[in-house]
């Protein structure tokens, strides 16, 4: 059970270094609290809101797989590899797709719904 326990506390570490380190995750996290603000201000539906947290869930984990390829492929190749580089863009590029997808995900959801508001 211990062994159990410690999986969270490893987990807490990696969100903790990941927040402390990365722009991106603290924009990512302060985006996903306006648009959940927003989203219970406008009252959502139950699916509308799964839509959102989905959304939300998609591009935060995106950049935490972002931020584990990156630092894995600096402690590999810590001088320049072109290929190293290609992993790195291509590892940014998914966290480029899920905010796109997640950004339609909005606009679709709450855009009617502001329109209707004014």
């Amino acid at each position: 059970m211990n062994k159990f326990f410690k999986g969270f506390y490893y987990a807490w570490k990696g969100l903790k270094y990941t927040f402390r380190t990365q722009l991106n995750f603290r924009v990512q996290l302060l985006a996903a609290l306006l648009v959940s603000m927003l989203s219970y201000y406008l009252k959502i539906s139950t699916t509308e809101w799964l839509w959102i947290l989905a959304a939300i869930a998609l591009v935060l984990l995106a950049e935490l797989a972002n931020t584990a390829i990156e630092t894995f492929v600096d402690l590999v190749s810590p001088d320049f590899i072109a290929k190293a580089g290609i992993v790195k863009d291509i590892s940014a590029a998914f966290v480029l797709m899920a905010s796109v997808v997640a950004l339609f995900i909005g606009i679709l959801i709450l855009l009617p719904k502001l329109i209707d508001a004014s």
